[in-house]
């Protein structure tokens, strides 16, 4: 870029491209390389593995930090902390788990989040499409220029490669996946390795069997670049790696240009300001002497994702007017971000260092301080959502001629408002000192804390609920596998692991008996506890909530429904449909002073489709049909994004239960079903009724689930 000498990264040998990824103890568990100014792309199963978990475990790692190595021009090697930001998980072509046993599978991708210099990392290798019969090369995760394998590309699908080593040289093996496939021809990079087939073995064994010349030799596979752009483009996380140089016309670069005219109006003040900025920046300034000409300083800040909040760090104090005007004229391109270095630096070390509970609860805090928030990006990590928050305009409560609160700093005081004295402080100091270098007044920010603190006030007055969440898989006839999790407040904690036993009924009742009698009720709440049901869509009629536990020793019968409230979720449908996820939110908020919609005779899906989908004030449905056309309906409604859906598994008493409900609050509903089947129990002929409520509470959190079995020995 002319004065500015941003980093670069491989030039002549393009092993310097593979980012080293080690496990524990210190071994390379794979590779990965440089996406972004401060992302690195390497497969999940490699993140899996350097934190010792399942190969294949789908659910998102969380905020646990792995160790990367990335080597720049010199083939020098730096070490940093890294964390996932987007979370691409393994998963068979159905869509569930892989099993045991399969060689294939789609997803396996993850983006970390590298604690890096100001500067960024060193360039990554320009991307291409992969095509049949390329020649590729792969690396080993320790970069070692030895250890490179010649592979040929045949039959790539849109989802996968396959890729035939040479008959000499090294195989590829263990420690190769997450790797870049360069392309000598195309200079570039087109794919990623992600597995290799072994030669088989004795199934009774273990042990290799005898060569045969039939055996499969020398063969892996990988994903194409084409593929890596379809699962990564939609979460934004590309914008960033495909930087360019502007177009001359282009009217954020014009702008920008005049204003680096007007604020420097001197060479030697251009070379001062440049050379501030470099330093800003972590990138290394030109000459001494020679300032880089308006055109070149404005296309720094136009490719350097946050060149143009330091610039206008730098030019608040003594020029506010220039600071204004660079931040309008940046905000007419994408590509300049809203912290500066040592802001993101700071933010995200405060991050690091906050509490899990507080942490745990970061989604809820965006979905409080930005109500009407089309809906979360493709992931709910704290990494995921700042590089959302970040990309959002302010809010729309300004004064005339006052700058806009961003959406990040009214998030960041949500969170504050959550954390415990001193780290408040901190937080508070931090939105402060972004708050002055945009420009907005002390007042706007100070009414978006007040906010925040309300918040806060209203959801400790409106005390959690201790939950217990099962989820529930089917397993064969009448047999069922569990996970459990319990949640007191500070979000789900996983009791529950074991994921290959199955259980009757009677034995899955047991189960979670077992789990909600080693609870503990919070002083003064004599609530019980909810307990949710989490399933797919083929589960909702399930009846969990007849499952009794009968043991000859216990003197009274343990049903699930009778002794507890006892609601099913549907997260699958939520997430399939993921446009109406804001309408979910803005229901779940309007939950008591909310519509209740009667379905009372069969509807086809599109009918309900057009008289839910934009009636936002209808926060629950009651569905009094027969089970026909009952299911559709139910399904349409969940992924319409309606909280609170009742209607009767059964055949005969689905109007009884739809009258006794109908005189239920909304918040109340849980205790309501477990009331009625309390009277069921004991007077089937007066309530013959068989409720079942979906229940979806968009204060309270998830697990990440995959709703067949997920593997945890793959």
């Amino acid at each position: 870029m002319g004065w500015f000498h941003v980093a670069h990264g491989g030039a002549g040998d393009p092993s310097r491209y593979v980012v080293t990824v080690r496990g524990g103890d210190g071994k390379a568990v794979g590779a990965g390389f440089v996406l972004g100014t401060d992302t690195v792309l390497t497969c999940a199963h490699v993140v899996n593995a350097a934190l010792d978990r399942p190969l294949l475990e789908p659910r998102t790692p969380g905020p646990e930090e792995i160790v990367v190595e990335v080597r720049d021009d010199a083939a020098t090697s730096g070490g940093y902390y890294a964390r996932v930001a987007h979370w691409i998980a393994p998963r068979a072509r159905g869509g569930g788990p892989v099993k045991p046993g399969d060689d294939e599978w789609l997803g396996d991708l993850a983006v970390l989040r590298v604690d890096g210099s100001p500067g960024g990392l060193p360039a990554g290798p320009r991307p291409a499409a992969m095509t049949a019969g390329q020649e590729v090369q792969a690396w080993h995760g320790t970069g070692e220029a030895a250890t490179f394998a010649r592979l040929t590309v045949h039959g790539p699908d849109g989802f996968r490669a396959y890729l035939d080593g040479a008959a000499t040289g090294m195989a590829v093996g263990p420690g190769y996946s997450g790797g870049p496939l360069w392309c000598p021809g195309e200079q570039a990079v087109v794919g990623l390795v992600v597995a290799h087939f072994m030669p088989p073995r004795n199934a009774a064994t273990g042990a290799p069997l005898a060569y045969s010349p039939q055996h499969l030799a020398r063969r892996s596979w990988g994903v194409p670049w084409q593929r890596v752009e379809a699962e990564l483009g939609p979460l934004g996380v590309l914008d960033d790696a495909a930087a360019t140089l502007p177009d001359p016309e282009d009217p954020a670069f014009l702008l920008l240009t005049e204003a680096i005219e007007d604020a420097f109006p001197s060479a030697s003040g251009r070379v001062t300001g440049a050379k501030r900025l470099a330093r800003a920046c972590g990138v290394t300034p030109g000459s001494d002497v020679t300032p880089p000409t308006p055109e070149e300083f404005a296309a720094f800040l136009l490719t350097h994702p946050r060149a143009l909040a330091a610039l206008s760090g730098n030019l608040r104090r003594d020029a506010p007017r220039d600071a204004d005007r660079v931040l309008a004229a940046g905000g007419l391109s994408r590509t300049p971000r809203l912290l500066s270095p040592q802001e993101h630096t700071a933010l995200r070390g405060h991050l690091r260092a906050m509490e899990p509970d507080v942490l745990a609860r970061f989604p809820e805090a965006v979905r409080a301080a930005l109500p009407h928030l089309a809906a979360l990006p493709g992931g709910d990590t704290a990494e995921a959502l700042l590089d959302h928050l970040e990309t959002l305009p302010g809010d729309g409560r300004a004064g005339s001629g006052e700058r806009r609160v961003p959406a990040l700093l009214r998030v960041m005081e949500y969170v504050g408002a959550l954390c415990p004295g001193a780290r408040r402080a901190e937080l508070r100091l931090w939105a402060d000192g972004v708050a002055a270098r945009l420009g907005i007044a002390r007042a706007a920010l100070g009414e978006r804390r007040s906010d925040a603190h309300q918040w806060v006030r209203s959801v400790r007055a409106r005390t959690a609920r201790v939950r217990v969440l099962v989820q529930v898989t089917r397993a064969g006839q009448g047999r069922h596998r569990l996970r459990i999790w319990c949640d007191e407040g500070a979000g789900p904690r996983q009791v529950s692991t074991d994921s290959v036993r199955s259980y009757s009924a009677a034995e899955a009742a047991r189960e979670v008996l077992r789990v909600l009698d080693s609870l503990t009720p919070p002083a003064g709440d004599e609530r019980p506890p909810l307990v949710e049901v989490l399933v797919d869509r083929s589960g909702l009629n399930l009846p969990v909530d007849e499952w009794t536990a009968r043991d000859p020793e216990e003197l009274v019968p343990g049903v699930l429904g009778v002794e507890f409230p006892l609601v099913v979720h549907c997260p699958e449908l939520l997430r399939r449909h993921g446009r109406f996820t804001s309408h979910w939110r803005s229901r779940w908020n309007r939950l008591d002073s909310g519509k209740t919609f009667v379905v009372s005779e069969a509807m086809d899906r599109e009918t309900i489709y057009s008289r839910l989908v934009n009636q936002l004030d209808t926060v629950r449905v009651c569905v009094d049909v027969p089970p026909g056309p009952r299911d559709g309906i139910v399904q349409t409604c969940l992924a319409l994004g309606i909280p609170v859906v009742v209607w009767d598994r059964g055949r005969d008493g689905a109007a009884h239960a739809v009258r006794y409900m109908a005189e239920v609050a909304t918040r109340e509903m849980p205790d309501g079903v477990r009331d009625y089947r309390a009277h069921a129990k004991a007077s089937p002929p007066d309530y013959p009724g068989r409720p079942v409520l979906a229940w979806a509470d968009a204060d309270r959190t998830v697990p990440r689930l995959h709703l067949t079995e997920p593997q945890e020995s793959a």
